[in-house]
């Protein structure tokens, strides 16, 4: 079996293309045939699994070690369901035993206030990624803000639930998965104004800095729920950053720039969509939109029939 690897360079031509081989237990150049490295060692299990069923009962070991758990996934979990190893329903005697045994495994788990503190800002940072159908990476991102946040002892005197809606925009941002304050205020159970006072606050103190937010990145989103074409996000993107070279997107919002991008570009490629849909799945307004199209047809010299 041979994995192309693309981190390292080859010291006698400079490739990237470099090719691990199993079977000879070598790293090798693609491109001249270097021999790298010899004698490798294959760090993956001893056995073979041919499908997932296979896999899973061959594994020995649980899952990956993961920021967004108080504990990082390194505590035993007692399973809900109430069966033993064969899958057999245990008795009610037994039953009551592993209830008792789970509820103080529970409470074993969380030993002081700083884990009761984790505990529960990470389980709101997951209900509200859940909510904002935010991927994997952004979680573990903003479960890293809010830990280095209580290492800094930041959380004092702030509300558990403002901060942890701060580290989840700040990873948002960061992962360039942009979501708007107000709907981080919308699944949040803090307003909109105690977020980002918070957000300026922990940016300040972990030395967080962001870029502005760039319209380009809501392209994708956008043009998913308004079921447009790749063509038509592409040619929006390409709009975009016509604009950002002519200056044009500085001082404005980027959903109210993004949104007329997406307009204009949903009526050039044929697939016109009203700008009200747009305005909707922008949260802009008609007028903001209207105006951001009148700039951007103006600027860039477009003739787009209404």
């Amino acid at each position: 079996m041979q994995k192309v690897e693309s981190q390292k360079k080859c010291p006698e031509c400079g490739s990237t293309k470099l090719v691990r081989d199993y079977e000879r237990a070598e790293l090798v150049c693609a491109s001249c045939g270097y021999v790298i490295h010899a004698k490798i060692m294959d760090m993956g299990p001893e056995w073979r699994a041919f499908d997932q069923e296979q896999r899973e009962r061959r594994g020995r070991v649980g899952a990956p070690m993961t920021l967004t758990i108080h504990d990082k996934g390194l505590s035993t979990m007692i399973d809900w369901r109430d069966r033993d190893s064969h899958g057999k329903d245990l008795t009610p005697k037994r039953r009551a035993q592993i209830y008792r045994l789970r509820k103080w495994q529970r409470r074993i788990r969380v030993s002081d206030a700083t884990e009761r503190n984790l505990a529960f800002a990470l389980s709101e940072i997951d209900r509200m990624a859940s909510h904002l159908n935010l991927p994997r990476n952004v979680r573990e991102a903003a479960a890293l803000i809010y830990r280095k946040a209580v290492e800094e002892r930041l959380i004092r005197g702030r509300s558990i639930e403002g901060v942890a809606a701060a580290a989840l925009y700040a990873a948002c941002r960061e992962s360039k998965v942009p979501r708007t304050l107000d709907e981080i205020a919308e699944v949040s159970r803090v307003s909109k104004k105690e977020i980002g006072r918070s957000y300026r606050f922990i940016a300040r103190e972990l030395l967080i800095h962001l870029r502005p937010t760039s319209p380009i990145d809501y392209i994708p989103r956008f043009g998913s729920d308004l079921g447009l074409s790749g063509a038509v996000q592409s040619k929006a993107i390409e709009l975009l950053k016509e604009a950002q070279k002519k200056g044009l997107t500085s001082g404005r919002g980027p959903t109210g720039v993004a949104a007329a991008a997406i307009y204009i570009a949903s009526v050039l490629m044929g697939e016109r969509r009203t700008q009200r849909d747009v305005a909707d799945v922008a949260r802009v307004t008609e007028v903001t939109v209207r105006n951001r199209y009148k700039e951007l047809c103006e600027k860039l010299g477009l003739d787009v029939e209404l």
